[in-house]
């Protein structure tokens, strides 16, 4: 208990916190400073197994969140291919549906029967379908290659020097480097033709 002063009041009490001690210079340690002390030194050796634990909990969870990331990223990677396959295919079946229609325009053309706005009509119909990556091809005197051309006349001939396309009786399209349709020709090889059963006779 304090001691009261004359007029029955208690005196004040006065604590010097100051950290330097004045008369001496020195830096005063109170015997509560210890303990914080005490507790910092033992904490670091008591929380070394926790942030242990937290460590590979963190890399642990890192790694999941990675490996769900590259799936991810596989996965749209893969959703992506087959869209763009899906639209080749669905794009490929429209094409290779209208490619009828072209020929029928060919013909007309080639007898002169493509005029007034049916020419029109066939003219933008031709454009909207080369936007859409069809192109024909199959020209006189190209080589014969069996992948993009579909042989239905044979014959031999000295004037060629390799399997040539002597005729085209059918253009081929293809969209891309994918062929709708083989380009149907007569073929001719190099050489003279077989004598046939009736010139020996």
């Amino acid at each position: 208990m304090r001691p009261l002063r004359e007029n029955g009041h208690e005196e004040p009490v006065i604590r010097d916190n100051r950290k330097i001690d004045p008369e001496t210079g020195e830096v005063r340690v109170r015997p509560e400073d210890d303990s914080p002390k005490q507790d910092q030194q033992q904490a670091p050796a008591e929380s070394a197994p926790a942030d242990a634990e937290l460590r590979a909990q963190l890399d642990e969870r890192t790694a999941d969140l990675q490996r769900v990331q590259a799936e991810y990223q596989n996965y749209r990677r893969r959703v992506e291919r087959d869209r763009v396959a899906v639209r080749e295919q669905a794009t490929a079946a429209v094409l290779a549906e209208l490619l009828p229609v072209l020929d029928d325009i060919g013909r007309a053309r080639e007898h002169g029967e493509l005029t007034g706005g049916f020419a029109k009509v066939a003219e933008s119909l031709e454009a909207v379908l080369t936007k859409l990556g069809l192109s024909a091809y199959g020209q006189k005197g190209d080589p014969f290659d069996p992948m993009v051309h579909e042989a239905l006349m044979h014959t031999y001939s000295p004037e060629v020097t390799e399997p040539t396309a002597i005729e085209v009786l059918q253009l081929g399209y293809r969209m891309g480097e994918r062929v709708l349709r083989p380009a149907r020709v007569a073929v001719a090889e190099p050489g003279d033709a077989p004598a046939s059963d009736d010139d020996d006779n």
